[in-house]
């Protein structure tokens, strides 16, 4: 069973034809699964009658716009599927390469769309995401093309337990690749957005990195918290180790006075709490 988890924040147009495709690639069984993010435009009110009529359609509605990674996070832990697929909802992307992306999982545990010829403005969408997507594969080490790409699938056990927060939807992959899970790409379709407008901008953009960065840091050293904290106790121990011994040049072959030198008790309190 798949499972397909779409954030709806104000795609009202999109909604109906999005649904259209995705039921022609999807077997009886499925579910689709629409996440309100707070729309303001009627959409919900679609996605209920939607509910109405098709027992394999669910909504999730939250009261006020919280941004993707928590509607991502909702839908996974309403999903029931073996296999959870992510696609977003304007329509950019196409539903049948879904089927690729889930036959990729029986060589991997997670898929991450490539949007390999993006239709989206160079200067606001494509230049931004490029140096973004150069970032993280220099942070996370993993060789994805196309990071922000919202059609992804991944065996729902690879989900469980997952914590995410801001903006850190774009980073499942690398975060469960950090795991010990099995990462893979495919190249997918893309077209230019036919209604409405782009929500999530270069701020959210700037603020995943952010989260990534913070990422990288737990990640590496959440299992050896000594090697940080061992590391800035040592470099303290050193600087005041060496302060010291700078006064105790002064004071051996200048006579100078140490006493009244506020970077005596500077040098004493950094080893203290280099040694600590």
């Amino acid at each position: 069973m798949i499972s397909v988890i779409v954030p709806i924040y104000n795609e009202k147009e999109n909604i109906l034809p999005l649904y259209e495709k995705l039921k022609n690639i999807l077997k009886e069984k499925d579910e689709i699964i629409f996440v309100d993010d707070g729309s303001t435009d009627g959409s919900y009110e679609i996605l209920k009658e939607l509910h109405s009529k098709d027992k394999n359609v669910k909504c999730i509605k939250f009261s006020r716009n919280f941004g993707k990674t928590a509607a991502l996070m909702a839908g996974f832990e309403m999903a029931k599927g073996d296999v959870i697929v992510t696609i977003d909802g304007d329509l950019q992307n196409d539903p049948e390469d879904i089927p690729k992306l889930v036959e990729k999982l029986d060589e991997y545990d997670a898929v991450n769309g490539w949007r390999y010829d993006r239709k989206d403005p160079f200067l606001s969408k494509k230049l931004p995401s490029a140096i973004s997507n150069k970032i993280s594969r220099w942070l996370t080490g993993l060789k994805l093309h196309d990071f922000n790409c919202g059609l992804k699938a991944y065996k729902k056990e690879c989900l469980d337990g997952l914590e995410l927060y801001g903006e850190m939807h774009r980073y499942i992959p690398a975060i469960l690749a950090w795991k010990g899970y099995k990462v893979g790409e495919v190249k997918v379709k893309h077209y230019p957005r036919k209604y409405g407008k782009s929500k999530y901008g270069m701020a959210r953009l700037a603020r995943g990195l952010f989260d990534l960065i913070n990422f990288k840091f737990w990640a590496g050293y959440s299992t050896r918290p000594l090697h940080f904290f061992g590391g800035i106790g040592l470099t303290m121990f050193l600087a005041g180790f060496l302060i010291n011994f700078y006064l105790l040049i002064l004071k051996l072959f200048y006579g100078e006075t140490l006493s009244n030198r506020p970077l005596l008790l500077l040098g004493i309190l950094l080893m203290i709490m280099g040694f600590q």
